[in-house]
């Protein structure tokens, strides 16, 4: 059985970073946005994951645990801060918010 190179996993980390980054600075629409978010913080799990095998510690996969956790509660309050402006402005285009002005 042959081992995966470790740079596989880190040009795969770079692209869905990069798809990322670019997802939250083109698109407009707040749900997209979350979820280009919540693909840039798997890319570094997945750099986290991989540093950590390759160095043969745990240290990388504790410190993806806690990422997960504090994602996933980013991601219960986020959703809920989304459908609460979405329920007041009906939109959840980025451009159209303000929710600042009355």
């Amino acid at each position: 059985m042959t081992s995966i190179p470790m740079e596989y996993y880190l040009v795969l980390s770079g692209f869905m970073f990069s798809v990322g980054i670019v997802g939250v600075l083109i698109r407009r629409n707040a749900i997209v946005v979350f979820m280009s978010i919540e693909l840039m913080l798997n890319s570094a799990n997945l750099t986290l994951v991989t540093f950590s095998s390759y160095l043969g510690n745990v240290t990388g996969q504790v410190f993806v645990f806690f990422v997960m956790t504090v994602a996933a509660a980013e991601a219960a309050v986020g959703l809920a801060i989304i459908i609460a402006i979405f329920r007041n402005k009906l939109t959840v285009d980025i451009d159209k918010i303000n929710i600042f002005k009355w």
